[in-house]
C-alpha cells in the first residue's frame, strides 16, 4: 500500500474504505457521486435563470439521467414539471428527451412514414368499417387539409375525465390552428409542430419522456402505434388480436403510388 499509515486493519485489504470495487462503495466512490449531484443542481439551476434557448437545450441533455430517474421513481415523478420546468415554456424538450431515450431514426419514424405509407392504408381500412356517424366524421376529418383535422379530437379530449396527457389545440378557427399543447398534470406543454400530425408525434413520445401509462381506452391505439409505426418493444408487448390483425393487413398492402 502507498500509504501505509492510512491502511484500515480491520478490513481485508486494507483500503476499502476509500474504494471497495466488489460494493462500489468507500469514499472515492461517495466522492464521484457527489461531484454528480453537484453539476446536476448547478445544471438544474442554470435552467431556472438564463434565456440562451441553446444552453437551455445543453443542459437538458446534461439532467437527462437523473429528470430519467426522477419520472421512474412513484415518489418522486410527480415534480417532474416542478423540477424541469423549462418543458413549459420551451418547444422541442419533449422531442430531445425521447430522441436520448431511443434514437434519432426511432424518433422520426411517424413524420417520416405516415403521410406515404400508414395514412393512404388506414384509410382504406376505414371505409371498409361499418359506416356510423362518428367514422364518418373522422374520415372527413383525416382528407381534410393540415390543420383542420384536430379540433373535434381535443374537444372529446377535453371532456374524457381522467384523460391525461392529450393536446389541446388553440386558434380562432378551425382550419386556422396557431398553436398545439400538451397538457399535462394541468400544465401546458408547448409543441414545436404546427401541424396536427407532428404534435400528436410529440403527445405519443410524452408517455415514454415522463413515463406514463396509456389511458385504459386508448391502450390499443397507442399500442398500435408504438409496434407498427415506431417499432418499439416489438413482441415485448401485450397486443390485441385485432392489433395484430390490423398491422399484418397494413404491412402486407402494396404502397398506392400517385401517377
Amino acid at each position: 500500500m502507498l500509504f501505509p499509515s492510512l491502511k484500515d486493519p480491520y478490513s481485508k485489504k486494507g483500503y476499502e474504505h476509500f474504494y471497495d470495487a466488489a460494493s462500489s462503495t468507500g469514499y472515492i466512490s461517495w466522492r464521484l457521486k457527489t461531484l454528480d449531484g453537484d453539476a446536476c443542481q448547478e445544471a438544474m439551476s442554470l435552467l431556472n435563470h438564463t434565456t440562451d434557448n441553446s444552453l437551455v437545450f445543453q443542459k437538458m441533455r446534461e439532467t437527462f439521467q437523473h429528470r430519467q430517474k426522477l419520472v421512474n421513481d412513484p415518489g418522486r415523478s410527480v415534480d417532474i414539471l416542478s423540477s424541469f420546468p423549462r418543458f413549459l415554456d420551451t418547444q422541442g424538450l419533449v422531442d430531445q428527451d425521447f430522441t436520448l431515450l431511443f434514437d434519432d431514426e426511432t424518433s422520426s419514424r411517424l413524420l417520416q412514414k405516415w403521410d406515404l405509407f400508414f395514412k393512404p392504408k388506414v384509410m382504406k381500412e376505414a371505409k371498409r368499417l361499418t359506416s356510423t356517424p362518428e367514422l364518418r366524421r373522422l374520415v372527413q376529418s383525416a382528407e381534410s387539409p393540415p390543420g383542420s383535422d384536430l379540433d373535434d379530437a381535443t374537444k372529446h379530449l377535453r371532456n374524457q375525465p381522467g384523460q391525461q396527457p392529450y393536446l389541446l389545440a388553440v386558434g380562432r378557427q378551425k382550419s386556422k390552428i396557431d398553436r398545439f399543447y400538451i397538457t399535462m398534470d394541468k400544465r401546458l406543454i408547448p409543441c414545436k409542430a404546427n401541424r396536427s400530425l407532428g404534435a400528436f408525434d410529440e403527445l405519443f413520445k410524452a408517455h415514454f419522456v415522463f413515463n406514463l401509462s396509456y389511458d385504459v381506452a386508448l391502450v390499443n391505439f397507442y399500442t398500435f402505434l408504438q409496434t407498427t409505426v415506431y417499432n418499439i418493444d416489438v413482441g415485448k408487448m401485450k397486443e390485441s388480436p385485432r392489433v395484430k390483425d390490423l398491422r399484418a393487413r397494413l404491412l402486407n398492402q402494396p404502397v398506392a403510388l400517385s401517377p
